[in-house]
């Protein structure tokens, strides 16, 4: 089959689009005929090593996972005999992450817990855009969050893959949501649901007065201190994405400020979980929540779609049609 494969770390100049070894699958596995996959920050981690202590989970001096990629869609084709859920010829959707990656190819063999059903109403590219990005924005609004009816919520990063997804899955649990974003993604948060949206090009956030219950910094670079002004009494902060030091700040001073006072500062890693997709997927058949997506590339082009990504512009999710 056709794959790309990641050798060592470095620059997407390192990755080949070459022939593998079609896989087999174990007897809690299903192998699924990939016909989308997308491209999201883990990749980068992945491509990159960096930052150096992400080595420690995925090889210390190269890759152990040498097929990048982690949200898929596709179909079944076959499956081990433990498996329950799934049979040949389901479409399905999932999040490789927490199972050795490999969603850069052709075919996959993923463990049933890693997949949920696809939406009937979602093309491959449309489901292959949801699972890391979906379930990032729900677990930070709602686990780490405690997101509730009736607050105020600012997504700072709202026009990227997670911050598109967290806008609408905000106002599916009844919040009032600013979106933080620049000139020409406002158009685009207003018809996801923003009931606001600051315009970074245009005014500065830290200037603002409005308070908010939870602040949610999915492409995060304000100072720590900023999100604290700009958060009420027993308000939340969470970080789950942006500049390396602002995550340097949240995890060494986040602790204390929530220690010595009424404000909580936390960051957020995101876990694969079935049951988390399977609730996305209810919001995506309901039509509450729809994927936003920027561009597409073939499998060949994962490269380019990663320098691409790299440059931290995209409009929602960077697609991979396989």
């Amino acid at each position: 089959m056709k794959a790309i494969v990641c050798s060592k770390y470095g620059t997407p100049d390192v990755l080949q689009f070459t022939e593998v070894e079609k896989p087999v699958p174990k007897d809690n596995e299903v192998l699924v005929n990939i016909r989308a996959a997308s491209v999201n920050y883990g990749n980068l981690v992945l491509l990159k090593g960096e930052p150096f202590l992400a080595r420690f989970a995925f090889g210390l001096l190269k890759p152990k996972h040498p097929i990048p990629g982690g949200d898929i869609a596709g179909r079944v084709e076959a499956v081990g005999r433990e498996v329950k859920q799934f049979g040949p010829g389901d479409e399905v959707f999932g999040d490789l992450s927490g199972c050795g990656w490999g969603g850069f190819a052709e075919y996959a063999a993923v463990p049933e817990r890693a997949l949920a059903l696809k939406p009937a109403r979602l093309s491959f590219e449309e489901a292959a855009a949801v699972p890391m990005a979906g379930v990032t924005a729900l677990q930070g609004l709602r686990n780490k969050g405690n997101i509730q009816t009736g607050q105020k919520v600012l997504i700072h990063g709202a026009s990227g893959g997670v911050g598109t997804f967290a806008v609408q899955i905000a106002k599916a649990f009844g919040a009032e949501v600013t979106g933080v974003c620049s000139t020409r993604n406002v158009d685009t948060l207003r018809s996801l649901g923003a009931d606001d949206v600051i315009d970074y090009t245009k005014e500065d956030f830290k200037k603002k007065t409005q308070q908010y219950d939870l602040i949610l910094a999915v492409n995060g670079y304000q100072p720590l201190s900023a999100y604290k002004r700009a958060l009420r009494p027993g308000g939340i902060f969470v970080h789950v994405g942006g500049s390396g030091a602002q995550l340097t700040e949240t995890m060494v001073r986040g602790p204390w400020i929530s220690l010595t006072g009424n404000r909580k500062m936390s960051s957020m890693l995101q876990r694969q979980s079935q049951s988390d997709l399977v609730f996305i997927k209810e919001l995506l058949e309901a039509g509450s929540v729809k994927p936003v997506m920027d561009r597409s590339y073939t499998l060949s082009e994962v490269p380019e779609a990663f320098r691409y990504f790299a440059e931290g512009h995209a409009q929602g999710k960077v697609v991979i049609t396989v």
